[in-house]
């Protein structure tokens, strides 16, 4: 009878188990062949906990632990939660404006119901009133487009015979055109409520009884990107010398193609601008980074560290990750640096309503805190046996939380920035909120047909998102771009004031 103690195809040994069994060199092959087969076996274990592992980290992964977005958790209700629980009540607070319709003394149109006689009968025409009771009612008027008709005199001199014509104004150029509202109605409709080129048209026509077709709708968002050349470059250029600015970038598809669409922000400017690649390569032609000398805020994306700027770290993304690694993994560690971080920026918070930086004594203990959970962290996981990748040979990947306690570590002033520095920010959102908007554009729309329309999507969202930041209505500032005078915010002006210099 033979037994065999192998299924490895490189690796098979029969033994003969009718040998006699005081044997000992038979014993000892036995012992030798089934140690050397357990050790084979713990291997393809150890491989498959690691996939296990990997496949159990892909499942609990949703939008409060990770960077994955909210529309990806699906019908999942996300309860756990670091935000401590808001006690105010449901609807407006104390001292909050409301935006309640109020009674106007002088309404543009009033009805009169008369009193003709009293529920006993008696006949009231010929009395007096002494009051009314008023109600109001706002609505809007059916509206229809207007023609306004423009004629240049012609004339004849009586002394040269030249015939003179009047002039028309420089906005008047064609025997039948669209009027600068009805273009910027139009780019205000496209570019930031984010409406589709045919249902633009069934709206200007259902609306306004005004056709219009798909084909004028971008030519008028093409004139429209075009008058902003300049004043892209402006912005651009304040960008560039401001002292900090948020970047971020997110896929978006070009042509049916997967492309990158890059953000640069501050607190009153935007920029856009897409490109095939997502790292330096992309950041190089956009030209922003190559010659940006303050802090740039940013996720960790590893190329944004190849320029000599100065660099903040999220810390939404910190505290996210640290979640995963404390729900999946119960490392303590990583709660006590949830606490230390959100701690830190309380107090943060708090002193900026009275000074522009924290005292000495504060920022050791804090420091000294935070290399304190380093350390625990890299004894907690000293512990920890690393997993070999099953489907990767090579050396062994690193565990999700000795990576991240490496990054902490390493980038300790850059994710402490917001603490040394009160004009950086704990996060990162400002970046991802510029970018929020063109993801729902994606959504909506799938993709940009061409690269002529992606650019100029880019560029006339840039300007209409730096109006809104410095509260200026969208519609007139894109109507004014149309009259040659597109808004120029302060931080234009002031860029130089704030400029910082350049390293030497």
């Amino acid at each position: 009878m033979l037994l065999e103690l192998s299924q490895d195809k490189h690796l098979s040994y029969d033994i003969d188990i009718n040998l006699p069994i005081n044997d000992l060199k038979y014993a000892y092959e036995i012992i030798y062949y089934q140690a050397k087969r357990i050790k084979e076996l713990e291997e393809i274990i150890e491989l498959q906990k690691a996939e296990i592992q990997r496949l159990n980290d892909i499942k609990a992964k949703d939008s409060h632990n990770s960077s994955k977005p909210p529309s990806t958790d699906g019908y999942r209700k996300i309860t756990r939660s670091k935000k401590e629980k808001n006690k105010r009540k449901v609807g407006g607070q104390n001292g909050h404006k409301g935006s309640t319709l109020h009674k106007v003394d002088n309404p543009d149109k009033t009805i009169i119901y008369h009193v003709d006689k009293c529920d006993c009968g008696c006949n009231l025409e010929n009395e007096k009133i002494i009051d009314y009771e008023r109600r109001q009612v706002f609505d809007i008027p059916p509206v229809k487009y207007i023609v306004t008709e423009h004629k240049a005199e012609i004339k004849i001199c009586p002394d040269c015979g030249k015939e003179i014509k009047g002039v028309f104004p420089e906005d008047v150029k064609s025997p039948v055109q669209y009027g600068n509202q009805v273009k910027s109605t139009a780019v205000y409709l496209t570019n930031y409520q984010l409406l589709p080129y045919e249902r633009l048209s069934e709206l200007f026509f259902d609306l306004y009884e005004l056709p219009i077709s798909q084909s004028s709708l971008v030519n008028i968002n093409k004139r429209c990107s075009d008058l902003l050349e300049e004043e892209e470059k402006n912005r651009k250029e304040a960008l560039i010398k401001s002292p900090t600015a948020h970047f971020d970038e997110t896929g978006v598809r070009v042509n049916g193609k997967r492309n990158w669409l890059h953000s640069c922000g501050t607190e009153k400017l935007t920029f856009y601008d897409y490109h095939c690649k997502r790292g330096k390569e992309a950041m190089d032609e956009i030209n922003i980074l190559p010659h940006f000398h303050g802090r740039a805020i940013h996720d960790h994306w590893k190329p944004y560290f190849q320029y000599s700027c100065e660099h903040g770290l999220c810390n939404a993304h910190h505290i996210r990750e640290l979640t995963f690694i404390y729900e999946e993994y119960n490392q303590r560690w990583a709660e006590k640096m949830i606490n230390l971080l959100v701690k830190i920026n309380k107090r943060v918070e708090e002193a900026k309503s009275w000074t522009d930086h924290l005292d000495e004594k504060t920022l050791k203990i804090f420091d000294a805190k935070y290399d304190r959970i380093i350390r625990e962290g890299f004894r907690e996981n000293k512990s920890i046996k690393v997993l070999f990748n099953l489907k990767k040979k090579g050396r062994k990947k690193q565990s999700k939380s000795k990576n991240l306690l490496d990054r902490l570590k390493k980038f300790k002033q850059e994710t402490l920035a917001f603490m040394y520095d009160f004009t950086v920010s704990f996060t990162n959102n400002l970046g991802e909120n510029d970018l929020r908007m063109m993801k729902v554009q994606q959504k909506i729309s799938g993709a940009f047909r061409s690269e002529d329309g992606a650019k100029s999507f880019c560029r006339t969202r840039g300007y209409i998102s730096t109006a809104k930041k410095n509260e200026r209505n969208v519609l007139d500032a894109i109507e004014k771009v149309f009259l040659g005078k597109p808004i120029m915010p302060d931080d234009y002006l002031m860029a130089e004031a704030f400029a910082k210099p350049p390293p030497v």
